[in-house]
């Protein structure tokens, strides 16, 4: 956790959310600034800034987080999707929380 991380207060709970899923190593929760109809995104537990950052002590959450987004997306209502990892300032990440946004429905 990081005490300056607004996805880690959200996981804590110290900032509400549109919580759709909630797991021991996953939350997933409505994007506040959608792209789409249906825009949500996945987020670990464990505090990893960017998809750079990660090792490969990592592939299993990474793994389990690519299996979870097409299930979410089914109980979101949606058939087909897509999905986008921003990484790094360069690649248009605004939170430096390793996130999977999952959109479609449009």
């Amino acid at each position: 956790m990081s005490t300056d991380c607004i996805f880690c207060k959200i996981i804590n709970g110290d900032i509400p959310a549109k919580k759709i899923y909630e797991d021991h190593d996953f939350i997933a929760f409505h994007d506040i600034k959608p792209m789409a109809k249906i825009h949500f995104l996945i987020v670990p537990k464990l505090h990893v800034e960017t998809l750079k950052d990660c090792k490969d002590v990592h592939e299993p959450l990474l793994g389990k987080a690519l299996l979870l987004a097409p299930k979410l997306a089914e109980s979101q209502g949606l058939v087909g999707f897509k999905t986008l990892i921003n990484t790094g300032r360069e690649g248009g990440q605004e939170v430096f929380h390793i996130h999977i946004h999952v959109f479609g429905g449009n």
